[in-house]
């Protein structure tokens, strides 16, 4: 296929995100995921921005099966940011996440002691990583992550759902 008849890359993102779902519904009756606000000390939250969704995001993913959610908080957080816990995380709330399916929901977890091995650099998963200032987060910042930051910082309601319902 020429590169004119190649399907848009946003196009392809969404495919294939909606393929993993896809893929969950069928091999798990329910999915569990997690997401770390992983907060400096020096007013500074660590997103990611993935290659295959649009959006600034907490960093974060699935649960494995035989996996607490608390193995799968540091596996996430040393996969997408390099980052290793120093002490352990403050669960923020569960949120059931209805965008993609009915049976999907997200544990959030607060972590201030940690270390960051090495600066994350792109790769297939991970178009992009960093620190931002609380007080100046990236253009395309989630609804969901913004909401999570007000929960856990400003003490917004805390709301059960990962995204407004519509």
């Amino acid at each position: 296929m020429s590169g004119a008849d190649a399907p848009p890359a946003g196009l392809a993102r969404r495919l294939f995100a909606r393929l993993i779902h896809i893929y969950f519904r069928f091999a798990r009756g329910l999915t569990m995921g997690v997401r770390a606000i992983a907060l400096d000390g020096a007013g500074n939250v660590f997103l990611v921005r993935h290659t295959y969704v649009p959006g600034w995001h907490l960093p974060g993913g699935g649960v494995e099966a035989g996996e607490t959610c608390a193995r799968a908080l540091e596996r996430e957080l040393e996969e997408e940011a390099n980052i290793v816990m120093a002490g352990s995380p403050r669960l923020l709330g569960i949120y059931f996440n209805t965008k993609a399916t009915r049976r999907d929901h997200v544990a959030v977890y607060v972590v201030e002691k940690f270390r960051q091995t090495a600066p994350r650099l792109a790769d297939r998963e991970i178009a992009e990583a960093r620190f931002f200032p609380l007080s100046a987060l990236p253009g395309g910042t989630t609804l969901a992550t913004r909401r999570r930051l007000a929960e856990a910082l400003e003490g917004a309601p805390p709301d059960p759902f990962w995204t407004p319902r519509s």
